[in-house]
């Protein structure tokens, strides 16, 4: 695997109170891999099955932006400055797969091809007022343009392409409690697109190795396969914050949120009549299901406790506490939420320094609470809790030495995670389990 990326930016004070920016961005990264597989049998000195799979792929990007930043009104006078901003955005996608497949010498996925391609470009563009209202009120307001075409490849000479554009209001409010202060309320209107991978748009699949193409599969061993007519998701959200800064750098904050998602992305798993083999197999490929919907509100909180607590210790402590709740439109429920989105996330967390001697102690807990998620009426898959705790011992030798004893994953739970699939009357239920230990790591850390 190899890859490389440039940045630039440029800025330029322009005459009469205008700035611009401009900014560009070339990526490009390259994956080759080589997979023999021998399956053997009975004591048997050849073997039964020999697949040989050769792969190299190969993706670049490229984004350009400009941005043009104006002063208007009467600085003198309060409430009558503003600043216009506009600007535009490109980035364009290409990815390129080169694959053969054989089987004991025999190519297999010949009706693909071995070069399959992929690319989708976005464009946008804005304008906004950004107004000073008085020393508590700040507003933003303008209008956005996005749009997006992707482009992907079935393997069968087509190149079906979707191309979706959105006019986005740009609404986004600040109040301070206190003119000169920092505690603030803040507001906020959104829309984005959220394009699909490139890999998801190729159609190649990737064959279960456990269940050779000639004959079936199970549910919970599915072929893997691309969905070149995949489109993106467009989310519109509101959004609110408050943030109150406490005495000695501490902060506590909350931020509550809705979503609205159009076209939800989503991997599902259905029996198919497929190319690559004599009889329908089970494949699981992305598809746009729909609607969804989401709303959380994520609670933070950063200090010294001594100054929250009188006679507490001096010890520095982060914490923040997500709750989610989420629906899918058309899955049933109670479990139709998001993929990978749990019920809640926590984080606790504590640094202390030990009196008169260089040595500095912490440790961190996330806990994340198992879930069920109902992925489609007949499948759904759940997810066992995760707790995660770390800790670290620092001794600062003089200010260019330090020695760091860390320990993360100190109380291993084993993950146990199910994926169950309904066929007619019975139901097939895979379970993986995931062993879990913990880690030390002694590092000596010197400071130029």
């Amino acid at each position: 695997f190899t890859s490389g990326r440039l940045n630039l930016q440029w800025r330029q004070r322009l005459a009469d109170g205008w700035r611009g920016e401009a900014s560009g961005y070339l990526g490009e990264w390259r994956s080759a891999g080589d997979s023999l597989r021998q399956e053997f049998g009975g004591g048997e000195a050849t073997p039964r099955r020999t697949v040989d799979d050769r792969s190299d792929t190969r993706e670049r990007t490229v984004k350009l932006g400009g941005k043009l930043t104006a002063l208007l009104g009467d600085e003198s006078r309060p409430g009558a400055e503003h600043n216009l901003v506009t600007g535009a955005e490109v980035e364009a996608l290409r990815r390129h797969d080169t694959r053969t497949l054989r089987q004991d010498g025999v190519p297999l996925l010949t009706d693909f091809g071995d070069e399959l391609q992929a690319r989708s470009t976005r464009w946008a563009a804005y304008v906004q007022n950004e107004w000073s209202i008085n020393p508590r009120w700040a507003a933003h307001a303008g209008l956005r343009w996005e749009g997006i075409v992707t482009v992907g490849d079935p393997g069968d000479g087509r190149r079906p392409s979707h191309r979706s554009s959105v006019w986005t209001p740009l609404l986004h409010a600040v109040f301070k409690r206190a003119a000169k202060g920092r505690d603030q309320v803040r507001m906020s209107l959104t829309r984005s697109y959220k394009s699909p991978s490139l890999g998801a748009l190729i159609a190649r699949p990737s064959i279960n190795s456990r269940f050779p193409s000639d004959g079936p599969n199970e549910p919970t061993h599915p072929d893997r396969a691309g969905n070149p007519g995949l489109r993106p998701e467009l989310a519109t959200g509101i959004d609110l914050a408050w943030e109150t800064y406490l005495e000695g750098g501490g902060v506590l904050s909350a931020n509550l949120f809705h979503r609205r998602i159009r076209d939800l992305i989503r991997s599902e798993t259905r029996l198919e009549d497929v190319p690559w083999s004599p009889v329908p197999r089970w494949v699981s490929r992305q598809v746009n299901v729909g609607d969804a919907r989401t709303t959380g509100v994520e609670l933070e909180a950063k200090g010294r406790l001594d100054r929250l607590l009188e006679g507490a210790p001096r010890l520095d402590v982060n914490a923040n506490l997500s709750l989610y709740r989420s629906a899918v439109d058309g899955v049933p429920g109670p479990d139709n939420r998001l993929d990978q989105q749990a019920g809640a996330t926590l984080n606790l967390g504590g640094d202390y320094r030990l009196p008169g001697l260089p040595v500095k102690l912490g440790a961190n807990l996330n806990w994340v609470p198992g879930y069920r998620t109902q992925v489609s009426a007949e499948q759904w898959v759940a997810v066992s809790t995760r707790r995660v705790v770390d800790a670290y011992a620092l001794w600062t030798v003089n200010p260019t030495l330090g020695v760091r004893l860390s320990g993360s994953n100190l109380a291993p739970r084993d993950s146990v995670d199910s994926d169950s699939l309904r066929v007619g009357s019975a139901r097939e239920t895979a379970v993986t389990t995931a062993p879990s230990y913990a880690n030390w790591q002694l590092r000596l850390e010197f400071r130029l």
